[in-house]
């Protein structure tokens, strides 16, 4: 899990853990990541695709949000259509995926980047980016409870993810997983996440309609992350690197995410 999503629709396994509840090490983990500095070095080829990206949000005046995760960047296409007073940016560290993404045609408010999402969270946090919206779309459940660590809640990046501050939604077809999400945010002090369960008449993703024609039961944690609420120890910029600073101001409102087009998009 995850596999293939564009092959063999409608014949993808629900999930299966040997964990039948949330975790019993979570607050623990969550807890030790908070407390310690992450110290895995960021990747020169982060550094550089960093910096290209930082000088085009530095240059636009309108809000930012981040698709993390896109694969072949079907639901970035929509976003950016949904909101194209906003600059989209499609993060997927697999250039296989991202080859699959047809062209972005009139899209002139889209960026498909391939990268890390570890190290590109920790520059954007750096270089004070401010996240309006923030998707996590159907990300690995490693469902084995000795994985909980490989979860995004479970990685000692998850601080920094959080203080990117926006609104923040996040997709599963496995209930544990976001469960696990909204306590590690309550854990850190960033507030209370709601989950539902999704119907997505028009799917985001190839993998949200395939979990939908195999009669998955979907459910999105979606919540307001303040910029600055949570802090994350300082990164460490190598010598002689220096990014512009693009504080944007946040929209303060409380809304939901947008609810599914009515049309197809």
């Amino acid at each position: 899990m995850p596999v293939d999503p564009i092959a063999h629709d409608g014949n993808s396994r629900a999930v299966t853990s040997n964990q039948n509840a949330i975790h019993r090490d979570l607050f623990a983990v969550v807890r030790k990541h908070e407390k310690c500095r992450y110290r895995r070095p960021i990747a020169a080829h982060s550094k550089t695709e960093f910096k290209r990206l930082d000088r085009i949000v530095g240059a636009r005046s309108g809000p930012l949000i981040l698709d993390s995760g896109c694969g072949d960047g079907e639901s970035t296409r929509v976003l950016a259509r949904r909101y194209p007073d906003h600059l989209v940016i499609g993060i997927d560290k697999s250039r296989a995926r991202l080859a699959r993404a047809p062209a972005k045609g009139s899209l002139n408010n889209l960026i498909m980047v391939h990268g890390d999402c570890i190290d590109l969270w920790r520059l954007a946090y750096g270089a004070g980016w401010a996240v309006e919206r923030h998707y996590l779309l159907y990300p690995n459940p490693w469902p084995k409870a000795k994985h909980l660590q490989r979860r995004w809640h479970g990685h000692p990046v998850f601080i920094c993810l959080a203080a990117l501050g926006g609104l923040l939604e996040v997709r599963s077809n496995w209930k544990t997983y976001v469960e696990e999400f909204a306590l590690a945010l309550t854990t850190i002090g960033a507030g209370k996440a709601s989950i539902e369960r999704l119907r997505a008449p028009h799917p985001l993703t190839a993998f949200e309609r395939k979990f939908l024609t195999s009669g998955h039961a979907l459910y999105r944690l979606s919540t307001r992350l303040p910029p600055g609420h949570v802090s994350p120890h300082p990164i460490d910029a190598p010598p002689g690197e220096e990014y512009a600073v693009n504080r944007r101001p946040v929209v303060e409102d409380r809304e939901q995410p947008a609810p599914e087009q009515s049309r197809p998009d």
